[in-house]
């Protein structure tokens, strides 16, 4: 599936966009260079799927927890862009969050590839010359 943002004002329409092709995939791995996109498409969808909680990029703390207000589900946005070793992501249990069932949204995953699950829908997300970005990726489904 491929989703065209032309500009901020149609971020939420492309969040909708991507929620309904998500399917019954819980673990998201997002690609795409420094100031892609990332952070700014997760924080939409979050917001799509009913979190009215702040929604910023966990750089820090690793792990953001948020709790969709409408359907009372938890959704976890991983930022491994600091990770140094593959041990840290071993030390916070990442099997707890990968395979809980919860919605996992995930940056910079080519630095965590040895223990994203198998079955992790990789999304692109590519900048445009002309500012605007395309989303692409693949579902099971």
């Amino acid at each position: 599936m491929e989703i065209k943002i032309n500009s901020l004002d149609s971020i939420h329409e492309a969040a909708r966009q991507f929620i309904a092709a998500m399917g019954d995939n819980t673990v998201f791995a997002f690609y795409g260079k420094m100031g892609a996109g990332k952070t700014t498409f997760i924080k939409a969808v979050c917001e799509e799927l009913g979190v009215t909680d702040v929604i910023n990029s966990p750089t820090f703390a690793i792990v953001n927890e948020y709790r969709s207000e409408e359907a009372g589900e938890l959704i976890y946005h991983f930022d491994f862009y600091r990770i140094k070793k593959l041990e840290e992501v071993y030390d916070m249990g990442y099997e707890d969050y990968f395979y809980s069932g919860a919605l996992c949204f995930i940056e910079w995953p080519e630095l965590i590839e040895d223990v994203l699950p198998g079955d992790a829908v990789k999304v692109y997300i590519d900048e445009l010359e002309d500012g605007s970005r395309k989303i692409h990726f693949e579902t099971a489904e």
